[in-house]
């Protein structure tokens, strides 16, 4: 009975065998333990979690129907400029005036991304299976910035068509071939990106919701208008909030605000900035 139950154990051994070597070939072949992902599998892992959150279908339709509502309604209420001012007339201006919604949306989405998996204690099982933090930020990084690109250009589009066949009959009607107007538009969906990437470098450096939105409503909103009271457009031109609405989403030059190109630079840097702290501060601190 002793040798038969010795030739079971064995046998069950040997059987194992095979599945471990394989976990092991597994492992050696991705250069990676087992259980841990690499980045590709990492920015699968954001996507998933990402379009599983309730609130990111609800943010994206807001942003979408939001956008277009305002820039047709805002076009459909703009008036043919008297001939004084018809130099310095941009309807491109009011069509895309939704995107100061927009940012608000996509920033916060930016920010969830990061601040749901700390308040459900998730970050844990995150971190378990890619113990890379700086690994982890580019992945969420990457997801939020692809949505945000995709759904931004789209909807700016959108807006400027359907805002530009709402504008009264008489009003100078801005063209995707007019000079400045394709660039508006492209980056003011290129700035709705910027904004996702902030609020994720934001939801990484506070790690708390509540905490986190109310430095992204003061970053974009409360400080550009203070700052704009105090100092006119000297400091407040280099907000990101001023940089759209006075460099980014206008098709003409406006003075004493940075060029387009310049104010895009500028948002380069507030993401490298926010992204930088987040990660430095992810790598500091305990999950």
């Amino acid at each position: 009975m002793a040798h038969s139950t010795s030739n079971k154990r064995a046998a069950s051994r040997t059987a194992a065998a095979p599945d471990t070597a394989a976990v092991s070939r597994s492992s050696s072949t991705s250069g990676l333990p087992a259980g841990r992902h690499g980045f590709r599998h990492a920015v699968r892992m954001e996507w998933i979690k990402l379009r599983s959150l309730r609130s990111t279908p609800w943010m994206l339709l807001a942003t979408t129907v939001g956008m277009i509502v305002i820039g047709v309604a805002a076009m459909a209420n703009t008036k043919a400029p008297s001939p004084a001012d018809a130099a310095s007339f941009d309807p491109v201006n009011n069509v895309l005036a939704g995107v100061v919604l927009g940012q608000l949306v996509i920033g916060l989405m930016g920010v969830l991304a990061v601040t749901s998996e700390y308040s459900s204690g998730s970050i844990r099982s995150t971190l378990a299976a890619v113990p890379g933090r700086w690994t982890m930020l580019a992945a969420k990084a990457v997801v939020v910035g692809l949505v945000s690109l995709v759904v931004g250009e789209i909807v700016t589009f959108v807006t400027f068509f359907a805002g530009t066949a709402a504008m009264a009959a008489g009003v100078p009607q801005p063209s995707l071939g007019d000079p400045g107007v394709l660039r508006a538009v492209v980056l003011s969906g290129a700035y709705l990106v910027m904004v996702g990437l902030i609020g994720v470098g934001l939801g990484a450096a506070i790690r708390h919701s509540s905490a986190a939105i109310g430095a992204l409503v003061g970053l974009f909103f409360v400080l550009p208008l203070l700052l704009a009271g105090l100092t006119g457009p000297t400091v407040s031109k280099f907000l990101p909030t001023l940089i759209f609405s006075s460099s980014l989403g206008v098709s003409r030059d406006v003075s004493e605000v940075l060029t387009p190109w310049a104010g895009f630079a500028v948002l380069c840097l507030y993401v490298v900035a926010a992204l930088g702290i987040g990660g430095w501060l992810l790598t500091r601190r305990d999950a």
